[in-house]
């Protein structure tokens, strides 16, 4: 048995109907700034007045900002820090998916970490001081976080039970990692019951990239066997939930399914983390902001497993993926590149085409500079290292007219 270090301190209510619960929680301040997107889902859904209904049965004072982008931006990270701030709130609220999580945990940071102008006035921090790789200054942070509960929307990131996040910054097309044991939420609420009005296509973005985080954590060159354990469950549950709630969104089995794939998937990136798979995506979509992260990872996904397929260097996992996935008699890597093609079939995503969000592949020789530059913390844990021209091939292999 190897050695391994596992902290994973949120409290985690998970389930149908939890959401009703949250009032009657032990909430970590009273006074939350509630978080959620620009969109309109959660409101016209009646997700956003049941958790201030909540809020208010547990004696929680709020304010709103509600302005977070599919991937959340450096600048607007930095408002919502600011907002928290000068609204004095104790604690902070994420209600949605995993962009706004993690947009969430760089807010708990620059609420408690403001800057000075040269007149030495407090003003805004940045969560680029912070943020690890490309530009960012990659600085410890010195003060203790707001603390954060999240009560996700989608079965995607697993954002709810991790300590890390991804964030945008426009202007330097760059999409890095903030992480600390800090940044662990310390209450969060998976109800399925807010699910099952996701989109049928947000379904599969979100879904597969909740088993990706556990295929790639299980292949990582730093797996652990806790990690083995939650990474086999997790792809087995969203290879199975996967179709069941494309076929019916209204299946509440499936999509408890589903979400427990996706919690898995960040307790998964506790124990190991993942691989070049996600970081080549990170850089498709920090040059193509409208780019859903899920979608980005579907394309390329097929191409990149088979170039670790190709260099056999963990070859046994592959196969066992392959039976988790539903191919009993799986006895060569391969039959994993069958199970996942099947399945993105099964699911309508056979038919993504990078061209429909504007990437051309003469692009690819930067977003590979991109990848390796700004997510080479991810690269570092692939089963076999990852050359630029590796990465411009695995794009050039995902290209389709």
């Amino acid at each position: 048995m190897e050695s391994f270090t596992y902290f994973a301190p949120t409290r985690l209510l998970f389930g149908p109907g939890k959401l009703n619960e949250l009032g009657d929680q032990e909430l970590p301040g009273k006074r939350a700034l509630l978080v959620t997107t620009g969109g309109k889902s959660v409101k016209a859904n009646g997700y956003l007045a049941r958790v201030e209904a909540q809020l208010d049965r547990a004696g929680v004072e709020h304010v709103l900002f509600d302005h977070i982008e599919p991937n959340p931006l450096r600048d607007t990270v930095n408002a919502g820090g600011w907002m928290a701030r000068v609204e004095h709130c104790d604690f902070v609220l994420a209600l949605g998916g995993g962009s706004v999580m993690d947009a969430c945990k760089g807010i708990c940071v620059v609420a408690a970490n403001p800057g000075r102008d040269v007149e030495g006035n407090e003003v805004a921090g940045d969560i680029w001081d912070y943020a690890m790789g490309g530009t960012a200054k990659g600085l410890p942070i010195p003060n203790d976080l707001l603390p954060l509960v999240c009560v996700t929307t989608t079965a995607g990131t697993g954002s709810e039970v991790d300590a890390g996040a991804v964030l945008s910054c426009e202007e330097t097309d760059e999409k890095l990692r903030l992480g600390n044991p800090r940044l662990f939420p310390s209450l969060s609420v998976v109800d399925p019951e807010l699910m099952l009005t996701v989109p049928s296509h947000l379904t599969a973005f979100q879904g597969f990239d909740a088993l990706f985080h556990c295929v790639e954590c299980y292949i990582n060159n730093a797996h652990t066997p806790m990690g083995d354990i939650i990474c086999r469950e997790g792809i087995r549950s969203a290879a199975m939930a996967l179709p069941a709630c494309m076929h019916d969104g209204f299946d509440l089995h499936a999509r408890t399914q589903l979400a427990f794939a996706n919690t898995l998937g960040g307790y998964a990136m506790v124990c190991s983390g993942c691989v070049g798979c996600h970081g080549t995506e990170h850089a498709m979509s920090a040059h193509h902001h409208d780019l859903p992260h899920g979608a980005g990872l579907i394309m390329i996904s097929v191409a990149y497993h088979q170039h670790m397929i190709d260099a056999h260097v963990c070859d046994d996992r592959y196969v066992d993926m392959a039976r988790l996935m539903g191919n009993w008699l799986a006895s060569k890597p391969e039959d994993f590149i069958v199970e996942l093609e099947r399945l993105i079939d099964e699911c309508n995503m056979g038919d993504l085409k990078m061209s429909d969000w504007g990437i051309a592949p003469e692009e690819f020789d930067a977003m590979a500079s991109n990848a390796l530059d700004t997510n080479d913390a991810l690269f570092a844990h692939d089963p076999v290292q990852l050359s630029h021209d590796d990465v411009v091939n695995i794009l050039k292999a995902s290209w389709v007219e």
